[in-house]
């Protein structure tokens, strides 16, 4: 016969929890402290637009270095690491609608084993994208051609295979 001892659960405190105060949704942390950092957001809110054009042009810049020393794995994965800083940044300059194009290059060229196979045709057609969309104030996929831009990029990546 089988003998089981008896034992005890101890529960650990959330040290995370007693730290940003526990209790609800958001805890210990001061609203007006949110309220003033929102303003900070927007008070920067007026430089977005040249930080939004300095990306894209990294962007571009790693896309010529692609064109003229061909697809290698370093220029890929530059151009993938730009693609993906504009995918974490159009929304917060105010462009959705960049960060859902860069996305779509992202996962055009995110394994590095088919990189080097990635049309660059398509790869331009996506950067192209991103200029127009910033340079015509096209920030969603409500605006038509926001729309029909991310229609036709996603229909030519599911033709290509990614």
């Amino acid at each position: 016969m089988t003998t089981f001892k008896t034992g005890q659960m101890i529960q650990p405190p959330n040290a995370l929890r007693l730290r940003v105060g526990g209790g609800g949704r958001l805890g210990a942390i001061d609203p007006a402290a949110i309220a003033k950092a929102e303003a900070a957001l927007a008070g920067l809110s007026g430089n977005f637009a040249e930080w939004l054009n300095d990306e894209i042009a990294k962007l571009g810049a790693a896309r010529q270095i692609v064109r003229e020393s061909g697809p290698t794995s370093e220029n890929m994965e530059n151009l993938y690491l730009r693609a993906h800083d504009l995918k974490g940044l159009g929304a917060t300059y105010g462009f959705p609608l960049i960060t859902r194009i860069a996305g779509l290059l992202c996962r055009l060229i995110d394994d590095k084993e088919k990189r080097h196979a990635t049309p660059m045709g398509l790869i331009d057609a996506h950067i192209d994208a991103i200029r127009a969309a910033a340079r015509d104030g096209i920030k969603t996929e409500e605006h038509p051609v926001g729309r029909i831009l991310v229609q036709e990029l996603e229909g030519r990546i599911q033709a290509f295979g990614a």
